[in-house]
Order: C-alpha cells, then sequence, then structure tokens
C-alpha cells in the first residue's frame, strides 16, 4: 500500500461494514455521510480528444495544450505489468483504468471510487470496449488485512496504486494506465462541450434530472450529473446507473469530436484540469492521437454482473467465477492475450454455488446510435 495514502484504521470513517480480520477480529467504520454516496462519471476530454477520429486536428490540439496535459500527469507508483511505452510505439491494444471520485483532488480526504471501468483501445478492430465494475462488487483488496471490502474500498484505502493492483488481480487484466476524475470535471465538461444529449431508458425526476422515457433529452453539466448520479429510482439499481453513465460518456464524445474551434478545446482543458489526475504523458497522448484515432467509433460496453449479497448486514455485489472468468477472457481477448489461468475464486469462497452464467448486458456504439439498456 502507498505510504502516502495509509490512513490509521482509526481514521478510516468511510466504510460502515462489520468485516472478519484474518485473525477474526471484526470492527465497524462510522457511516459515510450521504455526500459520499455521490457518483462521479469518468471520461475527461483529454481522454475524448487522443481517442476521437480527428487525425491531424488532435495532435494540433494536444500540441497547444502541452502545459495543460503537464499538469495533469501523476505517476500510478506501480510496477506496471507490461512495457507500455513499447505497446504503444508498436501500436498494439492498451487497457486504461477510468476512476471516478466525489473528493477535490489533492485533498487529504481521498473518497472513494464509486465509477471503475477498465477500458481497452484496439487499433486493429477499430474498438473501445469498456467493462464496468459495480462498486460493491466483493473482492479482497490488495494489500489490506481484511478478508473481503467493497472493490470501492480499494482507492480509499490506498489510492491508485492499490486500485490498480485490486482491479488486476480480481480480473487478471494488465492495466497499462489509468485516469482518475472527480465529479466536478463532469459538470464543467459538459457544460464547455454546450451539454450533452440521451435518450433516458426510464423516467424520473432526481435532483436537476427530470426525465422521460424514450424522449430525447439535452442535459447541461449539472442535469448530466444528476441523470448519471440517479440509482434508488431505477429498478436495475447500480446497474441501470451505470448504463446511465454510459450514456453520457460516450454522448461526451461524439459531442467532443464535433467542435470545430481549438479556442473551445483549450478552453475545455483548461476547465478540467484541476479535476484530473492520470499516468498518460504527453508523448503517450501524442502516440495514441497518431496510431488510436479511429477507435472512438466503435465503443461496446460491459457490466461485471453479480448476485445481491448481504454479509456482516451489509450489500454486497458477488459475481461468480464464471462470469469474471467470461469477462476477463473479453478484455484480455480485446489486448491480444490468451485466456485467463486464474481462478477467480472469490474471498472466503463466497458465491461458490453459484454456478449459473448470466446474460451480459451489452451496450453498442456506431456513430451516433447507443442501444442496450439491460
Amino acid at each position: 500500500m502507498n505510504d502516502n495514502n495509509k490512513s490509521s484504521q482509526d481514521e478510516l470513517l468511510e466504510t460502515p461494514l462489520r468485516r472478519t480480520r484474518k485473525n477474526n477480529n471484526s470492527h465497524r467504520y462510522h457511516k459515510p455521510p450521504k455526500k459520499r454516496k455521490r457518483i462521479c462519471l469518468i471520461l475527461l476530454v483529454l481522454v475524448l480528444l487522443i481517442f476521437g477520429g480527428v487525425g491531424v486536428y488532435a495532435l494540433n490540439i494536444i500540441g497547444h495544450a502541452k502545459a495543460t496535459i503537464d499538469d495533469t500527469y501523476s505517476s500510478a507508483n506501480i510496477k506496471k505489468m507490461r512495457d507500455v511505452s513499447a505497446i504503444l510505439k508498436k501500436k498494439k491494444p492498451f487497457s486504461i483504468l477510468l476512476l471516478g471520485t466525489d473528493a477535490g483532488l489533492g485533498r487529504q480526504d481521498t473518497g472513494r471510487t464509486d465509477t471503475i471501468i477498465v477500458a481497452t483501445v484496439n487499433p486493429k478492430k477499430n474498438k473501445v470496449t469498456m467493462l464496468s465494475i459495480p462498486r460493491d462488487t466483493l473482492v479482497h483488496v490488495s494489500g489490506s488485512d481484511l478478508i473481503y471490502e467493497k472493490i470501492n474500498a480499494a482507492y480509499h484505502e490506498g489510492g491508485v496504486p492499490t486500485t490498480i493492483k485490486t482491479v488486476q488481480k480480481t480480473l487478471d487484466v494488465p492495466i497499462d494506465y489509468y485516469l482518475l476524475v472527480n465529479m466536478d470535471g463532469l459538470v464543467k465538461t459538459v457544460d464547455a462541450v454546450g451539454g450533452v444529449t440521451v435518450t433516458p431508458p426510464l423516467t424520473f425526476n432526481y435532483e436537476d434530472a427530470h426525465v422521460t422515457k424514450g424522449k430525447k433529452v439535452t442535459l447541461n453539466g449539472k442535469q448530466a450529473l444528476a441523470y448519471s448520479r440517479m440509482r434508488h429510482e431505477d429498478p436495475k439499481g447500480d446497474y441501470g446507473r451505470q448504463y446511465r453513465q454510459r450514456q453520457v460518456i460516450e454522448a461526451l464524445l461524439h459531442k467532443t469530436l464535433s467542435i470545430s474551434s481549438l479556442s473551445n478545446y483549450q478552453g475545455i482543458l483548461k476547465s478540467v484540469k484541476a479535476n484530473i489526475r492520470t499516468d498518460l504523458t504527453y508523448n503517450d497522448m501524442m502516440t495514441i492521437a497518431t496510431n488510436y484515432h479511429s477507435t472512438a467509433g466503435n465503443i461496446k460496453s460491459y457490466t461485471l454482473q453479480g448476485e445481491n449479497a448481504m454479509i456482516d448486514d451489509l450489500s454486497y455485489q458477488v459475481a461468480p467465477v464464471s462470469e469474471k472468468r467470461k469477462q476477463a477472457n473479453r478484455l484480455r481477448h480485446e489486448l491480444g492475450l490468451a485466456d485467463s489461468t486464474a481462478s477467480f475464486a472469490n474471498p472466503n469462497n463466497y458465491g461458490a454455488d453459484v454456478t449459473s452464467d448470466y446474460t451480459t448486458a451489452t451496450s453498442t456504439t456506431t456513430g451516433t446510435a447507443t442501444t442496450g439498456y439491460y
């Protein structure tokens, strides 16, 4: 665990559950305030640009924004599983872990990552694949003395390094890069592009979002945040929310690519740089903009499906071994890797008796069309 992110057990006020330690002792943390339940969408305009099909124009944009890009850089402080620089130079597929938090970046209180997506970028297939991991997914957090926790605790306990290690161990997929954004970044980015247009899969009123099922609507920053945060009125719960998150991400992608003014792009970058951290360097972004720009037209989205489980009076999502293996191999194939030989066993063998496979929810985007509510 990164020393800069360590806190004493008495200082961790985020986790309300009673969990069993390896020495069979248990403890309970204080219940987090309601504001901790805010959800942040993850895609910053930098990634929209470098994945976007704007060719030489993207290079010009990134070239003019070098100082801003340099300000967003922060090392992952972890030994990578692969030589990522060589991968980019050889134009091979790469992965990026997208993380969203409601805590201000640089604050002592790191908060939690309520949005976790593993994305792969495959230039040969001209495709981006995104796998959402529910924040309540039961895992063993890398380096923790607790037997099991929710995956969104990893960032609070050990920052980006621990989150990357936990995701890699859970899915047996190498994480080449990471991108961390807080919710202010979403609001500012959506406003900077003039709003995003989505077709709601259900009718609801939540904070600034008032939407009708099947009726296309353009949302400003605050409305897009509320639209992506609402969970309790959705019959699909967190899975429904993840679908709406991806709707906003994809709408933001297409809206960003339609902007024709260089000054607008620079304004977007300036408005969100305080809300972003990534270990993509300026040179990495230039390479991606050159060699991977055609992948944005084909985005396929999936969710790691789990079963509801009450453990120590807390609700978890327990993904069966078969589901984790299926999604892991999907991502590994996109990266040009062989099937995993990992066991994918859950902590304490929870879910070991679950043998049924799940029908994976899929959202496919080609051009501007989006389908697939589950």
